[in-house]
């Protein structure tokens, strides 16, 4: 995995690569704070990130995805695999009685 962890980073990067502008998530944010978050001045609630994604069309576990890891496709592939195995063993502990 990458050193740093930038959802900043990661959410000016997925909102260029979907060639939106900031402008564009006046339904859901302001300009001002969505700079701020893209400057890594706040951070936002899981609700806030839910609705930045919806408007970008993706699902907030990719831009958390590309925050952890970055652009390297090997730490992708790692990180995602490391999700799916914590995932299973929370739903297999969970469904134990």
């Amino acid at each position: 995995m990458s050193e740093q962890i930038s959802l900043a980073a990661a959410l000016r990067t997925l909102r260029k690569a979907r060639g939106l502008s900031q402008e564009a998530f006046s339904d859901v944010s302001s300009r001002t704070y969505l700079s701020s978050l893209e400057r890594d001045l706040k951070s936002p609630t899981l609700n806030k990130l839910a609705e930045l994604c919806q408007v970008m069309d993706v699902h907030p576990l990719t831009l958390l995805t590309l925050a952890y890891a970055g652009a390297r496709t090997a730490d992708t592939d790692q990180l995602l695999a490391q999700v799916r195995r914590e995932l299973e063993a929370v739903l297999k502990d969970r469904d134990t009685p």
